[in-house]
Order: structure tokens, then C-alpha cells, then sequence
């Protein structure tokens, strides 16, 4: 697909200096891009490779423009400007109109005839589709289920039983919806007994869910992700769970059962929130790398809590040093108590 910059500039509102007739083929970045390619300066960590850039327009800011060599896309947030570009040259992978001949559906189901439904995968009994629904190979879909219109899901998914998927959310490949939570209690002689998860999951609209990702059911109550939301590969919300809309969950992010996290937050990878009762997350939180939450946090702003790392042998002396933190806190305040 070829795009010239000028067709590029009217659909993410840039205002072109350089030459509009150009014809772009792809993207690229400032450092590798090459002759029809399109890139972006979003970050001034990489603002010394725009004047060597082979790319043969950039998308940055006004400022940058000026030091621009090349066909520039002025906008107000590069970044933001080439997340809409890269729409234009996405091209979905194939999946023809249909229901595959070695798929299985069950009984009662309501599927709408504009869906693509790929090889083996399995439709669980009373389940609706809606309207351009893909589905591809060897994805299952429990029994009473919903899936609104536009929705995808990818290879090897699995949605248990009462899951909903609102429009035009997306499912990628292996990620597991509705699983039991992770609910035991002991009986009297310490053997663990399970506690029955009866609840769903209920995902909103326009939400993306990434590989390996996992989010349990209920325990009677559904588990929610509201619209909006992106989660990355590999996280894992708990039961009862609330995500409000429009928050961002990176790579091995983990929620515990029953928390609730606010809207537009930002939980960056390995970060994690669990405590002995459930914790909320007011909206507007950003969460740095590796930072885990114990409490609730009623307030918005950028918390973290990660150690900083060191070259072994100091990092362990230091830790040594930390767990002695309170006993030196407490010999220093008997001190300033003499003092006075």
C-alpha cells in the first residue's frame, strides 16, 4: 500500500513543509528507515539521528521541524500523529467469511452470518456473534457467551463460560478469559477446599487483551474490564477484579482479586497490586516499573517503590542495612528526645 504524504497529513491533521506528492510504502524508524518510509521524533533521546534520518518524511513538532532535513509532518504530539499513521498501513490478517468445515457449534447459538470463524475452533452452546465477528483457528468459546460486533479473537484463545467481549474488542493468541479465580479455604485439618467461582467476565468496548494474558472469572460477582482499557502480554487480573476505562496494564502485570483501578491509570511492567484486603486505585495513577502496591491509593500522580539496583555484593550489604532501618530510625529519635 502507498500513500502519499499528502493523503498521510489529512488524516492525522499534519501540516506538511517538504515535498506532499511524496509516496510513502511503510515505516520506520529515525535510525533504520530507508527511501519511502515514513518515521517520528516523539522523544528527544533520539533527536541527534533526525539529521541523518533516510527516512523520506518524519512526523514530529514544530521545534523539531526545524532541524528536519527532510519532509517533516508537523504536529502537536508526534507520537500520538504516528500511532494514527501506522493505522493506515495496517493490514489484517485473512480470515474468509464463513464457518470453517471442521468447526463445532453448539446448540442454541445466535451467529451472525457475516462472521469468519477458522478451523477447529469450538462454539460453546447458547452463545451469540455479532456482526463481522473473526475468530480464528483453534480458539474455543464457552457456553453463554457474547461477543458484540467487530470483535477478534485470535489463535488458541480460550473464553470460558459467560464471558462477554464488547465491539470491536481484540484477543491475542493463547491469552485465557474467565478461568476459575484462585479461591481455597482450609478445613479443619489444613486441607485446602475450593471455592466454587460462579461469575463472568464482562470486557468492555475497544479493549485490547495481549498474549498470555489471563483474567478470571468472578467469584459471584463479574470480574470488569471497562472500555478502552490495553493490556499487554502476560498479565494477570484476579477475580472480582474492576479496570476502569481508558487504563493501561503493561507486560507481567498483576492484580490481585478484588481490586479496583481507576481510570486512566498506567501500570508499567512487573508492577503489581495485592494487600490483605482488597485495594482501589483512584483514577489518574501512574505506577513506575516493578513498583507493587500494598495499600490503596486515593490520590492521582506517578508512585514508585522499586529498589534501584547495584552491583551485587554493595546491593546486599545495603539490604542488610534496610531491614536495620527502623532500629536506627528509633536510636535517632531517642537521641533528638535527649537533646531537647
Amino acid at each position: 500500500m502507498n500513500l502519499t504524504v499528502a493523503e498521510i497529513a489529512q488524516q492525522i491533521g499534519a501540516e506538511v513543509v517538504g515535498d506532499t506528492g511524496i509516496e510513502i510504502s511503510g515505516l520506520g524508524s529515525l535510525g533504520t528507515a530507508t527511501t519511502g518510509e515514513l518515521s517520528h521524533l516523539s522523544s528527544p533521546s533520539y533527536r541527534q539521528l533526525l539529521a541523518s534520518t533516510q527516512a523520506s518524511a518524519v512526523i514530529l513538532s514544530a521545534e523539531d521541524a526545524k532541524a528536519c532535513n527532510v519532509t517533516a509532518l508537523i504536529v502537536e504530539n508526534p507520537y500520538q500523529g504516528f500511532a494514527q499513521a501506522s493505522q493506515l498501513f495496517f493490514v489484517a490478517d485473512r480470515l474468509d467469511t464463513g464457518i470453517h468445515e471442521s468447526a463445532v457449534v453448539g446448540r442454541g447459538c445466535d451467529i451472525h452470518s457475516s462472521v469468519a470463524i477458522g478451523a477447529h475452533v469450538v462454539i460453546g452452546e447458547d452463545t451469540r456473534i455479532g456482526e463481522g465477528v473473526r475468530i480464528f483457528a483453534n480458539a474455543i468459546v464457552g457456553e453463554r457467551c457474547s461477543l458484540d460486533d467487530e470483535v477478534t479473537l485470535h489463535a488458541n484463545v480460550t473464553l470460558y463460560s459467560d464471558v462477554h467481549m464488547g465491539a470491536r474488542s481484540v484477543v491475542h493468541s493463547s491469552a485465557v478469559i474467565g478461568a476459575p479465580g484462585f479461591g481455597f479455604s482450609p478445613d479443619a485439618k489444613g486441607h485446602w477446599q475450593e471455592i466454587v467461582q460462579l461469575g463472568g467476565v464482562d470486557i468492555g468496548a475497544d479493549v485490547s487483551i495481549g498474549a498470555c494474558t489471563t483474567i478470571d472469572c468472578g467469584a459471584i460477582d463479574d470480574t470488569v474490564v471497562e472500555e478502552g482499557v490495553k493490556i499487554d502480554n502476560q498479565v494477570q487480573i484476579g477475580h472480582n477484579c474492576r479496570i476502569g476505562a481508558h487504563t493501561l496494564l503493561c507486560g507481567c502485570v498483576g492484580i490481585a482479586g478484588s481490586s479496583v483501578i481507576g481510570k486512566h491509570c498506567v501500570f508499567a511492567g512487573r508492577s503489581g497490586v495485592g494487600g490483605d484486603k482488597p485495594i482501589t486505585v483512584c483514577d489518574g495513577v501512574t505506577v513506575t516499573a516493578c513498583t507493587f502496591l500494598s495499600q490503596s491509593v486515593t490520590e492521582p500522580g506517578v508512585y514508585s517503590g522499586a529498589i534501584i539496583f547495584h552491583e551485587h555484593n554493595t546491593w546486599r550489604r545495603n539490604a542488610v542495612r534496610f531491614m536495620k532501618l527502623n532500629d536506627l530510625f528509633k536510636r535517632v529519635k531517642r537521641l533528638e528526645d535527649r537533646d531537647r
